[in-house]
């Protein structure tokens, strides 16, 4: 570690990706006592730990160890997952960043089959967000008419049938010309996760499954069943890390947090981690509180029913409300004008 200038922790701040470096490891019990060590070496008393619930319950195990070895430690977590599946908060700082490059990518995909026309008129766009279909539904927020961009919406909420996503598809394909389907990574039909009839291709430190692309899987799908080419986009990381796509919203409320967990740390406090509340929702106002860790550890906030997509790629006005100051500004005039010319 070293000291930083404030012109360099600036610059910091708007860069992508972790300058900490980051982990997907699981904390075993064969980690602690190594971990208490070196806390103890260099007498560390205050541990700050970013990211979501499965770095919350690494976070309350750590605490916890260190009670039971009578060693004095504050544990405060810092939220961060795109996802946006933390509990008891409104949001993840991390989430608008990544769903305001979604609802971009959604549009500028849907443009774009509509002027490839007959030479590839379909795309699959398969997103992040693991268990939870916050991104998924971030790509509706541009939709404005039956035309547009996204024609469906695959989230791991809603079961997954191959037939109603080829009637959505077909449907907006015979009359526009083109379709779109958003499908979030894990999406799941009656027999499980796309793709779980081969073995996983990677399973994490904490036990998660990775299958085989559902986008690949439903772009082979379309093919057969219509006979035409059916691209699938899979962006990967540059959902997280592209710099043009950060929000200012998001980038406003992640410093706050770092704020408040310094001030947590002032105040003696241990096992909690920082929540956005939402006071306003017309002229969007928030606050920062807290919770315990041990309420946020392991859980998973799930999209609610009244924020899912129907079976044209709508969202519902409240969900569209909720997500609008997320993304930060400027949010683009994109009216649909290609069935104009």
């Amino acid at each position: 570690m070293t000291e930083l200038s404030t012109s360099q922790l600036k610059s910091l701040a708007k860069m992508p990706g972790a300058a900490l470096g980051s982990s997907r490891h699981k904390l075993l019990p064969n980690d602690i006592e190594p971990l208490l060590k070196t806390l103890r070496t260099h007498n560390i008393r205050i541990l700050h730990i970013i990211g979501g619930n499965d770095s919350a319950a690494t976070g309350l195990s750590v605490s916890e160890a260190a009670r039971a070895g009578k060693y004095e430690l504050q544990v405060i977590n810092l939220p961060k997952t795109i996802d946006n599946d933390i509990v008891l908060t409104d949001h993840s700082p991390g989430y608008g960043s990544a769903a305001r490059f979604i609802s971009q990518a959604t549009f500028g995909v849907g443009r774009d089959a509509e002027a490839m026309g007959i030479n590839s008129p379909i795309c699959i766009l398969e997103v992040m967000g693991r268990d939870s279909g916050w991104l998924a539904a971030a790509s509706s927020f541009y939709k404005k008419t039956d035309r547009d961009a996204p024609h469906f919406i695959g989230v791991p909420e809603v079961i997954f049938s191959e037939e109603n996503f080829m009637i959505s598809i077909e449907k907006a394909y015979r009359s526009y010309g083109y379709a779109v389907a958003v499908v979030s990574e894990k999406i799941r039909s009656r027999k499980g996760n796309l793709g779980t009839e081969n073995p996983p291709t990677f399973t994490d430190n904490f036990g998660h499954n990775y299958f085989k692309s559902p986008g690949e899987y439903l772009s082979d799908l379309v093919e057969k069943k219509l006979g035409v080419r059916c691209r699938w986009e899979k962006p990967g990381t540059i959902q997280r890390s592209l710099m043009d796509a950060v929000s200012t919203t998001d980038r406003e409320e992640a410093y706050e947090i770092g704020q408040k967990a310094i001030e947590m740390a002032r105040s003696e406090m241990t096992e909690v981690i920082p929540t956005i509340i939402r006071s306003n929702n017309q002229k969007y106002e928030y606050s920062i509180g807290s919770v315990n860790l041990k309420d946020v550890a392991g859980e998973i906030k799930y999209l609610p029913e009244k924020y899912r997509p129907d079976e044209q790629g709508y969202t519902s006005d409240l969900f569209k409300s909720y997500l609008r100051p997320l993304l930060g500004n400027p949010i683009h005039d994109t009216e649909p004008i290609f069935n104009l010319l």
